[in-house]
């Protein structure tokens, strides 16, 4: 099987640059510098280069490091979805990019022990910057933790600020959806044992206002709004579908909640003052995120939430770098979707994710019409890499889809005839129109895109022993059986071979 690193580069337009600076270089030059740092989206450091997060596949236990496009760039997607194609896969580790070893692990056999799970590395794609990403979509028995005696991060009443991205629109009430400062033995070690961030509805002492999800401190026996175990009547609903939340706290005297859309816009002050009466800082530095502190040895988290990035820092930061992290998180353009790969112009590779033919690709033969599936790579011949990549074109007979024209046979398109799929020239008849526009969804399976007839909706792309036709999911022909359609019709837009 040949590895496609470069498989996503050809779905956005541009060429794909470092960042000026991310949220831990904003850290550093305000002198409270990073000492861990997570995201399954992007890098946090403008130099950063290495594994953003390990995701593992079920069908044979194989695990694979997700990094960046480029330097301080975005998550390399298609480098997971071709190691994922015909399987799940879950997300085993988020690595921190601070080189001090604080790297997250589920909370699970084969984890770090306990009686979680990992959670599913595809249940959400976003879009960064328009190019696509994986979110960390943690369920009620996902979580995942961290300890490292030497990894920096803040012990006792130091200081210490951290924020997250998470979302508005995945919250529950269970305890505790957390990221931040936590217990080394996963037990209540008492009050001040922890200086987490919390997101969620659960409302810890009563009284509290609206309908949340509210950004929270879970400092340990108790999730505060504000400095009291009244509610804070400052607090306000996070709702956007993407959320910054951030806590600081100097450990002594004082602690801040902020929360904002993390698209656009500036923080919100929730809570600025004292620290509640009788919860003295005594943090033991582990890394906590999706769970309570509590958890998740011998019981299972039971929090709901989503996790894109945070950071945890040294020191108290100012609220000119909260500001100035705040506005590099708008910048890095979160979406719920990515730019299409199929725009008219481009070129493109349709790459098999069936697990036995992840190395092939839809190509036209040199003999004949018919078009198929084979192997191709670096070696390949310049004919065969030709053959295997397709301008995209407007839909012959709907702009709003696409078709395909052969990159080394102008005029010729992919069309479908009898439901087998042909290179054949445009006639210029409304039928050869139809029958070569196809309308891009989602992947069928999960991963990639399904391509589905313009004329026949129910029908797919799909391949069959290695042959190329519209198929539907059960039906009369050998080519429509149910057997791995999903696989069969979904497709990753490649990098053109040509």
């Amino acid at each position: 099987m040949v590895a496609f690193a470069f498989a996503g580069l050809v779905a956005f337009s541009g060429t794909s640059q470092a960042a000026a600076q991310g949220p831990c270089d904003i850290y550093a030059a305000g002198g409270t510098p990073c000492v861990a740092a997570h995201s399954t989206t992007r890098a946090l450091f403008a130099s950063y280069n290495g594994p953003l997060y390990q995701v593992q596949r079920a069908s044979d236990g194989a695990v694979h490091d997700v990094g960046v496009v480029s330097a301080g760039g975005v998550a390399n997607a298609a480098a997971q979805d071709s190691f994922c194609a015909g399987t799940t896969c879950t997300i085993t580790r988020v690595y921190d990019q601070t080189g001090g070893g604080n790297t997250l692990v589920y909370q699970g056999p084969g984890g770090t022990g306990g009686a979680d799970t990992a959670a599913t590395a595809t249940t959400e794609a976003i879009g960064v910057g328009g190019q696509k990403a994986y979110a960390l979509y943690i369920n009620p028995g996902n979580s995942y933790f961290a300890y490292n005696s030497s990894g920096g991060v803040p012990t006792g009443s130091s200081p210490e600020g951290e924020y997250m991205v998470t979302s508005g629109t995945h919250v529950n009430n269970g305890c505790c959806f957390d990221y931040g400062n936590t217990e080394i033995d996963h037990l209540a070690d008492g009050n001040g044992a922890m200086d987490a961030i919390n997101f969620g509805t659960e409302c810890w002492f009563g009284g509290c206002s609206g309908t949340g999800p509210w950004v929270q401190a879970d400092l340990e026996n108790g999730l505060f709004s504000g400095g009291t175990k009244t509610w804070n009547p400052n607090q306000v609903s996070q709702t956007s579908r993407f959320v910054t939340a951030m806590l600081k706290n100097n450990g002594t005297t004082q602690m801040a909640l902020k929360g904002a859309n993390a698209q656009s816009g500036s923080l919100t002050q929730l809570y600025s003052g004292a620290l509640p009466s009788g919860w003295p800082m005594r943090k033991q530095g582990a890394v906590i995120l999706g769970s309570g502190g509590d958890c998740c040895q011998t019981n299972r988290n039971a929090s709901a939430g989503t996790f894109y990035e945070g950071a945890m820092v040294k020191g108290y930061p100012s609220d000119a770098t909260d500001a100035a992290v705040q506005a590099n998180i708008a910048a890095a353009g979160y979406s719920t979707g990515t730019t299409s790969p199929f725009t008219p112009g481009a070129k493109v590779s349709l790459q098999a994710t069936t697990s036995c033919c992840t190395g092939d690709y839809l190509q036209h033969d040199s003999s004949d019409d018919k078009v198929v599936i084979a192997p191709v790579t670096s070696s390949s011949s310049t004919t065969d890499k030709g053959n295997a990549t397709w301008v995209v074109r407007a839909g012959l007979a709907d702009s709003n889809c696409v078709s395909f024209e052969s990159a080394n046979a102008s005029g010729r398109y992919l069309r479908h005839y009898a439901f087998q799929l042909h290179l054949q020239p445009d006639d210029g008849s409304s039928q050869f129109a139809a029958d070569a526009t196809f309308c891009s969804k989602p992947g069928n399976s999960g991963t990639g895109y399904s391509l589905q007839s313009f004329n026949y909706p129910a029908k797919y792309i799909r391949h069959y022993r290695f042959t190329g036709y519209v198929a539907s999911n059960g039906g009369t022909n050998a080519w429509d059986t149910t057997a791995s359609w999903a696989q069969d019709t979904s497709w990753l837009a490649a990098a053109p071979w040509s």
